[in-house]
C-alpha cells in the first residue's frame, strides 16, 4: 500500500530568514563606516520613492554611504548612551533615529552635504491617503487623452463617462480631488492617468556628528533626550 502524502515530513532547517546573522552584519557595517568617514548625519524624509532614493545615492556613492533599515539596529551600532557609544559624543546620533530616519556617513564636507540635500527633489505620482496639494476638477465634455478602451476603467474610478462616436467623454463637471484632502484609492489611480503629480520625495537632514562637533539642524525632541 502506497504511503501517504499526508503524513509525509516537511523540513524547515534550509528555510533562510533575515535575522540575527542579518543585523549582525549591518551593524559591523555601520561600525566600518564610523571608522572609514569624516562625519556622519542623521536625517528623515517624505514621500519615500526607493527610485528616487536611489537616484541621490548614486550622486554620493564615491565617498559616502547610507544606511536604512531598523532603527534599533542603527541605534545599537552607534551606541545608545555614552556607556557603549563606538566613538565619543556619536551616541547622540541615536537619539534622533525615529520613524522613518536613516544614516549618511560622509567624507563630503557639511557644505556639499547640506546643498546636496537641499537641491534634490524627485516628483512622483502620489498614493491613497496622501494630501492633495491642489484641487482637481474635469469640466464635461471630451476627453481626447483618452482613447475608448479606457472608458470602462474610468467610469470603475467613478469618473462620469460615455463614449460618444469613439470618444471618451465626460457627462458632467467632475472634482477628482480637493487640496488638503487625502486622496481616495480612485483619486490616486486617476491621477495618475491624468499624469498629476503631487507627491514630492525630499530628504532633510537632522544632525550632525564629527569627531570634534555635534550639530541640530532640525529638532525633533527634547534636549533633556541628550542628557544621559
Amino acid at each position: 500500500m502506497p504511503k501517504s502524502k499526508r503524513n509525509r515530513p516537511v523540513t524547515l532547517s534550509k528555510t533562510k530568514k533575515k535575522g540575527r546573522e542579518h543585523k549582525e552584519a549591518v551593524v559591523n557595517a555601520i561600525k566600518e563606516a564610523v571608522e572609514c568617514y569624516a562625519s556622519a548625519y542623521v536625517f528623515t524624509f517624505e514621500n519615500m520613492r526607493n527610485q528616487k532614493f536611489k537616484e541621490f545615492r548614486e550622486q554620493l556613492k564615491s565617498n559616502s554611504r547610507f544606511f536604512l533599515g531598523s532603527n534599533k539596529v542603527m541605534q545599537l551600532a552607534l551606541g545608545r548612551s555614552v556607556a557603549d557609544e563606538v566613538k565619543p559624543g556619536i551616541y547622540k546620533l541615536s537619539k534622533f533615529i525615529r520613524h522613518d530616519a536613516g544614516l549618511l556617513f560622509t567624507n563630503l564636507s557639511k557644505e556639499e552635504v547640506e546643498r546636496a540635500f537641499r537641491e534634490y527633489e524627485g516628483h512622483d505620482f502620489a498614493r491613497m491617503g496622501t494630501t492633495a496639494t491642489e484641487k482637481v476638477d474635469l469640466k464635461e465634455g471630451p476627453l481626447e487623452q483618452f482613447t475608448h478602451e479606457m472608458e470602462p476603467y474610468l467610469r470603475k474610478q467613478g469618473v462620469p463617462v460615455r463614449l460618444n462616436k469613439g470618444i471618451v467623454e465626460l457627462v458632467s463637471d467632475f472634482v477628482v480631488c480637493e487640496e488638503g484632502m487625502p486622496l481616495s484609492p480612485e483619486a490616486a489611480r486617476t491621477l495618475r492617468l491624468l499624469d498629476i503629480k503631487m507627491a514630492t520625495f525630499r530628504l532633510h537632514l537632522l544632525c550632525r556628528w564629527t569627531p570634534e562637533d555635534f550639530e541640530v539642524y532640525k529638532e525633533d525632541l527634547d534636549h533633556s533626550d541628550l542628557e544621559s
